[in-house]
C-alpha cells in the first residue's frame, strides 16, 4: 500500500480529532499549520501545537498563506492531500493547486446549508432540528467544493453550542477515519453540492448575543443555548448594565406579560416575550458573580413589572 504524505492546516478540537486519526492511519504529516491563541478568547478546546510536537511534527504558526516563500515550501514537500480541519483562514488557490490527490476540508455543518463561519452556533440560533458535519474538497470560495462524505445526526433539545460541538468533534472523527481510506486509494465518491439549497453565514461577535424581547420565547431561547459557556453569553439590561442569561426555558405566558417585563414570583422569574414568556434561571450581572435568577432579581431589588431591555 501506497505511503500518502500531507499537509495539516488545523485548529480547535476538530482540527485535533482529525490529526490524530489521520496519524492513526499511519501515513506521513510533512507538516502541521495552526494558529496562536487569541489572548480575547476564551480558550476551552484541545491544542493542534501540543498534539503535532507531542508527534515530533513540524510546525508553523500563524504564516502568510499567500506568501511566495510558503507556497514554496509547501510545493517542496510534494504533498499528496492538503487538510484544513477548523483552519480559521480560507487556503489560496496557490496553495489548493498544490496536492496531488486534492486539498480537503472537514466544516462542520451539512453543506450546503450553513457555509461560512460559526456553523454550530448558528444552527442553534435558527433552531435547527439537525445537523452534521462534511468532508469536501476546497475550491477559492468558502465551502463549494464536491463533497466526498457527510453524517448527519439530531440536535438534542437541551443541546448548547459546547456539547454540540463536542458531539460533532466525536462525528468528524468517525467521518474522517472512514473516508480516509478511501481517499488514499483513489475510491472515494465526489459529489457536487446543490447550491439551490446552499445557505451561508458569517462569524458571530459577542455584541450579536443580545436579547429583543420582541422575539418569541424560543427564539430567545435558541439564542441563549448557541452563546451559553464556554461563549460570550446572551445578554439584556437592567439599571444601564448588562445582565447576561446564562440559562433559560421558554414557557407559556399564563399572565399575559409585555415583552421586557418580568414577573417576579416564589417559584420562578419569567420576562414577557412577544411569543409566550422566558423563565430565567441563571444569570449574571456585568462585573458581578452568577448566581440563580431568584437570588439576583432579590439582590436587585427586581420587582414584577420592572422592565428589561436597552431603555430599562
Amino acid at each position: 500500500m501506497t505511503r500518502r504524505r500531507s499537509v495539516v492546516f488545523g485548529y480547535h478540537d476538530i482540527g485535533v480529532a482529525c490529526l490524530e486519526e489521520l496519524l492513526a492511519a499511519g501515513d506521513e504529516v510533512s507538516l502541521v499549520v495552526t494558529h496562536a491563541d487569541r489572548p480575547d478568547e476564551n480558550v476551552w478546546w484541545r491544542s493542534v501545537r501540543e498534539l503535532a510536537d507531542k508527534h515530533g511534527l513540524p510546525c508553523l504558526v500563524d504564516p502568510d498563506l499567500r506568501s511566495p516563500d510558503f507556497a514554496a515550501r509547501v510545493r517542496a514537500l510534494a504533498p499528496d492531500f492538503i487538510f484544513s480541519f477548523m483552519f480559521r483562514q480560507l487556503l489560496p488557490g496557490q496553495l489548493l493547486d498544490i496536492p496531488q490527490l486534492g486539498a480537503l476540508n472537514l466544516h462542520p455543518s451539512a453543506l450546503p446549508k450553513y457555509r461560512g463561519r460559526s456553523p454550530i452556533n448558528w444552527v442553534l440560533v435558527r433552531g435547527e432540528k439537525e445537523t452534521g458535519v462534511t468532508l469536501h474538497y476546497m475550491v477559492e470560495k468558502p465551502d463549494r467544493g464536491d463533497i466526498v462524505a457527510q453524517l448527519r445526526f439530531p440536535i438534542a433539545e437541551l443541546e448548547t453550542a459546547l456539547t454540540l460541538h463536542r458531539r460533532a468533534t466525536d462525528e468528524a472523527r468517525v467521518l474522517f477515519r472512514e473516508t480516509y481510506p478511501l481517499l488514499r486509494e483513489r475510491r472515494a465518491p465526489r459529489h457536487p453540492q446543490d447550491a439551490s439549497q446552499a445557505s451561508y453565514f458569517g462569524g458571530r461577535k459577542p455584541e450579536d448575543g443580545e436579547i429583543d424581547w420582541a422575539w418569541p420565547a424560543r427564539r430567545i431561547y435558541d439564542l441563549v443555548r448557541a452563546v451559553t459557556h464556554p461563549y460570550p453569553g446572551a445578554f439584556t439590561v437592567h439599571g444601564g448594565r448588562r445582565v447576561f442569561v446564562w440559562w433559560a426555558r421558554p414557557e407559556e405566558d399564563r399572565i399575559g406579560l409585555a415583552p421586557g417585563r418580568v414577573d417576579v414570583s416564589s417559584a420562578a422569574v419569567r420576562v414577557g416575550t412577544g411569543r409566550g414568556a422566558l423563565r430565567l434561571d441563571r444569570v449574571q450581572v456585568e462585573g458581578r458573580a452568577e448566581s440563580d435568577a431568584r437570588e439576583w432579581a432579590t439582590a436587585a431589588a427586581i420587582r414584577s413589572g420592572d422592565r428589561l431591555g436597552p431603555r430599562a
